[in-house]
């Protein structure tokens, strides 16, 4: 953890960020950086991207890569000596997606009937429900629940466990998220426990670990993760999915939707769905092949 803790915000037009965010995602020296980035005035044609880095070296290595883009303007604002993770998230609005309702313990006397209600903690884990990603992928999973049922579930890189407890809270028998991060995997089943969902969190690494291919072949994969990492495990995750099994893959810019649904065509997926959220993409493929 950094001595003191930051936030880095970068503005530019919509071209500029994208690139920006293409530029850390392809940093391996910045692999685990937490960034979200987002239009912040339509009118003006003005994106934004907000970066918390955790270690005094990711925050010098995400300023820098920002820096280094032209174009954008490029701010480092030192966050109080408090539970600033908890301040920022006790102003964020519950996420609606199709059925689901992800919210926190802020929010907990705004839980809606008839919904499929997610409470998650971010704690130290990534992921609250609110990026454009993990939004995109509950939405591709609410319509294909309008028309079948995945009753073996893989949630890949599954930060706090929301798609696998998604999963497990509408009728899915085995629903099983790894991750590489131990604390993500600890949190997770915490939320899992909070949400009485029967889901499994795992630490591992790759889809080869024989706690992962243990409880295959399965119905449907998530991977909410980045674009390199997409096309790398592309073959792993054709793998781990029954004929006619469904992958919903995000953490990829638009501008890398060609190169990673190339990684998945190529290995006999057909692509059914493409999602936007900003300037994130999420992608239906299923396995035909």
């Amino acid at each position: 953890m950094s001595e003191s803790a930051v936030q880095i915000i970068a503005r530019g037009p919509r071209a500029v960020a994208e690139a920006a965010a293409a530029a850390l995602d392809a940093d391996p020296l910045l692999e685990g950086a937490t960034y979200s980035i987002l239009e912040e005035d339509e009118d003006r044609g003005v994106w934004r991207i907000d970066a918390f880095p955790t270690t005094d070296e990711e925050a010098a290595g995400v300023e820098a890569r920002l820096k280094a883009q032209d174009g954008l303007t490029v701010a480092v604002e030192k966050l109080a000596d408090a539970d600033w993770l908890a301040m920022s998230l006790s102003g964020l609005p519950p996420v609606e997606a199709g059925r689901f309702f992800v919210y926190g313990a802020h929010d907990q006397g705004r839980v809606p009937p008839n919904r499929v209600n997610l409470k998650i903690d971010a704690g130290a884990a990534f992921g609250t429900g609110h990026h454009g990603t993990t939004v995109g992928c509950l939405l591709a999973f609410d319509e294909l629940l309008k028309r079948e049922r995945f009753e073996r579930v893989l949630d890949v890189g599954c930060g706090t466990g929301v798609l696998a407890i998604a999963a497990a809270k509408t009728g899915s028998r085995v629903a099983i998220g790894t991750d590489i991060d131990a604390p993500s995997v600890r949190i997770a089943n915490e939320n899992a426990a909070l949400n009485q969902a029967k889901a499994r969190f795992v630490h591992a690494s790759g889809l080869n670990d024989r706690k992962v291919r243990g409880e295959g072949p399965y119905d449907l994969v998530f991977a909410n993760i980045l674009a390199p990492p997409l096309v790398a495990l592309a073959q792993d995750i054709k793998e781990a999915l029954k004929l006619d099994g469904v992958a919903i893959l995000s953490g990829l810019l638009r501008t890398q939707e060609r190169r990673v649904t190339a990684a998945y065509l190529s290995r006999g997926f057909v692509l059914e769905r493409r999602i936007h959220r900003d300037a994130w993409s999420a992608l239906v493929l299923r396995r035909k092949g």
